[in-house]
């Protein structure tokens, strides 16, 4: 040890390792890459991953400081974990540092003890089985306690005492001085329990189960392609049943936080394990402890959403990526990775198969299955007795429209109601009007700090930009020409909310958005009341689209679909079908027919063609062909250098000199400037977004070879231009959004 350095990968934007000296009191066992160490960095002390122990290092001895605690016995990160997360760094060109911080519980990156926590037990001893009521006449509370205690064979947790007693925990001390209780700390996490049968399968859900198990000792790539309803969750849930019976664990990402509830309930009922779930909605603790869980194997299923393909597995079995075309999976700053091409990556390196389910695949899933590195496995028919929706389009050109809603529309909505069904309208726009006008002289309300317009909240008569979060009181007067006649133009899901309240006053409206969803738990208690019955009218935005199994919703109606038909977004209409779809998908889930509405100017449009047949396998083809006619992904390969700045002019001066930098590094001449080019620089579609002017250059090339030499070679000389400090830049490789 006395010649041996650790290389650290400490959280800083620097591309790079750092060299340190052992701690003084470093014992004779060296520590194993993967743990937590403690250094100093500047004025700072930050908590850094130990990479490898070396005995040479470039660093003069005399720049050297020793590393003052190694935290942990044993490695964070295991040696297949600490591989990817260098392979993570070195494609997506981020810091080291900052790929392994990423991957870490917020605890965990601040230094806490790696100690599982169990939750804890009350139980009645054998001497406290024998005290007499009598004997404790003065002590109601003590008698009380022990008295649910006895009722209780298993004891009684701590959280269900609170519930009962107020004050127990002194009382709950005295008993357990007398001998009459003891505590026992079990695992927290949660047994699921098999308390409801499996359904009877139809032949293409078996087939399925059969060929996903027959791969289960190797890597294989699935996609299970099953039109909404199709039963791909069961399929789920009885592959896993076969992981668990082999001692493996299952990791299952979903996209959004809103579907893990609702997953996880049906898990417990379902499966013989323990089931741990990590999203952003847990606390740091909370979050920490279904990670450490995980990591000691005691966790047999984890469900979580897109950083939880980081989570450590001990005993890993299958990887399964739900609805893995959402772009929820893809992270859109800071380290911009995706998920699900991660869990590809992953799976490979753990030798297990992997499942990505999706009624509507990304055109680059469907890509690879066509060139066989996925093996498609097909549901084309909805579970049980339940049929397909019908579709069709509303043209509303011309019409009288109420609050955004067609004639036709609120007749049909009228229809559906008196037979006892639910209505889901679908609005991908939160907020009461996305436009606040003077009549007068025009003015907009417009975001100080975006080129956007403030959406009018008003619930709390406050005026929102959903992209940056400044907040402003709703004015009462035109601030420029101090007229009253202001307009509320355009609708969002508060607007509709409010409309169908006084539209159909004797239903109960229901809204399912980020602002109603807010609190912890209450995404949860609104899909209950929905489930129950409780609420006829459902308007949400896609928190509702994605994967909830609404059995008593006969008629989805979307209010505007045209969106997606001419955006500057070459991804724009394989999102507004896979979006189409999924919503259409709510409707009609059980012996119920549905009815699917779409409100549209464009009614004659040739994209509505296959998607009124529900044939997502025919409009994907086409947007395929046109993919490959324009050389566009998945045929080629982008990557976007972003950069912004608080002036207009930095951004594109980096930019400028970055593009003459790569062009230097001899990836882009002559001879192959038709296999990389590049484009720009130009400012971004929102060119001013939080304050800060933005700009990118997009790169393209034909293979990914191709695309990572270039910048393999480029990325030192960038971070050492001058232009580069100016600025805050990026680099984003497989982009999902250009915008």
């Amino acid at each position: 040890m006395k010649y041996a350095y650790f290389r650290i990968a400490i959280p800083t934007p620097l591309r790079r390792y750092f060299d340190y000296l052992a701690p003084a009191n470093i014992q004779a066992k060296t520590p194993q890459p993967g743990v937590r160490v403690k250094v100093p960095f500047g004025r700072q002390t930050l908590v850094g991953i130990l990479l490898d122990v070396v005995h040479e290092t470039d660093v003069p001895g005399n720049k050297l400081k020793p590393v003052i605690e190694v935290l942990d016995e044993l490695p964070v990160f295991d040696s297949e974990l600490l591989q990817l997360l260098r392979w993570c760094s070195a494609y997506y060109h981020h810091p080291i540092g900052e790929v392994m911080q990423n991957a870490l519980p917020v605890k965990l990156r601040q230094g806490a003890n790696t100690h599982i926590k169990g939750i804890r037990r009350w139980q009645i001893t054998p001497e406290g089985e024998t005290v007499e009521p009598q004997s404790l006449k003065r002590a109601a509370k003590q008698i009380a306690l022990l008295g649910d205690l006895k009722q209780a064979s298993s004891g009684l947790l701590d959280s269900q005492l609170s519930e009962q007693h107020v004050g127990w925990r002194p009382v709950m001390k005295r008993l357990q001085e007398k001998g009459w209780v003891k505590s026992v700390e079990e695992n927290a996490l949660p047994i699921a329990t098999p308390i409801n049968s499996a359904p009877v399968l139809n032949p293409d859900q078996q087939h399925a189960i059969n060929r996903i198990i027959e791969q289960r000792d190797h890597f294989h790539a699935f996609v299970l392609e099953g039109v909404t309803g199709s039963g791909k969750t069961e399929v789920y849930l009885q592959v896993i049943e076969d992981i668990i019976k082999q001692g493996k664990q299952a990791l299952v990402l979903v996209p959004e936080i809103g579907l893990t509830p609702q997953l996880f309930d049906r898990f417990l009922k379902r499966l013989d394990g323990r089931i741990a779930i990590m999203h952003s909605g847990l606390n740091d603790e909370e979050r920490l402890q279904a990670w450490l869980n995980t990591q000691a194997g005691s966790a047999d299923v984890i469900i979580g959403t897109r950083s939880a393909v980081f989570s450590p597995l001990l005993r890993p079995g299958i990887i399964i990526i739900d609805e893995e075309h959402d772009l929820s999976f893809k992270q859109q700053d800071g380290f911009r990775y995706s998920a699900r091409d991660l869990a590809v990556k992953r799976a490979r390196d753990l030798n297990i198969p992997i499942v990505l389910g999706s009624a509507t695949p990304s055109l680059e899933t469907l890509y690879n299955a066509l060139q066989h590195r996925y093996e498609t496995l097909l549901l084309p028919e909805r579970a049980g007795e339940a049929k397909p929706p019908v579709i069709r389009l509303l043209d509303v050109r011309s019409q009288k429209m109420e609050h955004g809603i067609s004639a036709q529309l609120l007749h049909k909505m009228k229809e559906h109601l008196e037979r006892d069904s639910q209505v889901l309208l679908f609005l991908n726009r939160r907020g009461f009007a996305p436009v606040l006008m003077c009549h007068e002289c025009g003015w907009h309300a417009l975001c100080p700090r975006c080129d956007a317009h403030m959406t009018l909240h008003q619930s709390n008569s406050q005026l929102r930009c959903h992209h940056c979060g400044t907040e402003q009181y709703q004015p009462k007067v035109c601030p420029k020409c101090h007229s009253e006649d202001l307009l509320q133009m355009g609708f969002g899901t508060e607007r509709i909310e409010q409309a169908l309240n006084e539209l159909f006053p004797h239903y109960h409206v229901i809204r399912i958005d980020r602002d109603s969803t807010r609190r912890k738990g209450s995404m949860q208690k609104l899909l209950t009341e929905i489930n129950n019955g409780k609420r006829q009218i459902l308007i949400g935005t896609q928190m509702l689209a994605k994967g909830h199994h609404f059995p008593n919703v006969t008629l989805v109606a979307m209010l505007n679909a045209d969106h997606g038909l001419y955006s500057s977004d070459f991804r724009a209409s394989e999102r507004m079908g896979q979006l189409i779809l999924q919503v259409a998908g709510r409707a009609g889930r059980e012996e119920k027919e549905g009815e699917v509405l779409i409100q549209t100017h464009h009614p004659d449009h040739p994209l509505f063609t296959p998607l009124l047949k529900h044939d997502y396998p025919g409009f994907a083809e086409s947007l395929i062909e046109e993919r490959q006619q324009t050389e566009l992904p998945p045929f080629t390969h982008l990557a976007l250098l972003r950069a912004e700045a608080v002036d207009q002019k930095s951004p594109m001066v980096f930019l400028e000199q970055a593009r003459l930098l790569l062009e230097q590094v001899g990836q882009v001449n002559s001879a192959n400037q038709n296999d990389v080019m590049l484009m720009g620089p130009f400012p971004a579609l929102m060119e001013r977004r939080a304050g800060r002017y933005r700009a990118q250059l997009l790169i393209q090339a034909n293979s990914r070879k191709q695309l990572q030499a270039l910048f393999a070679s480029g990325i030192s000389q960038i971070e050492k231009e001058q232009t580069a400090k100016k600025v805050r830049w990026s680099i984003d490789i497989d982009p999902q959004d250009l915008m």
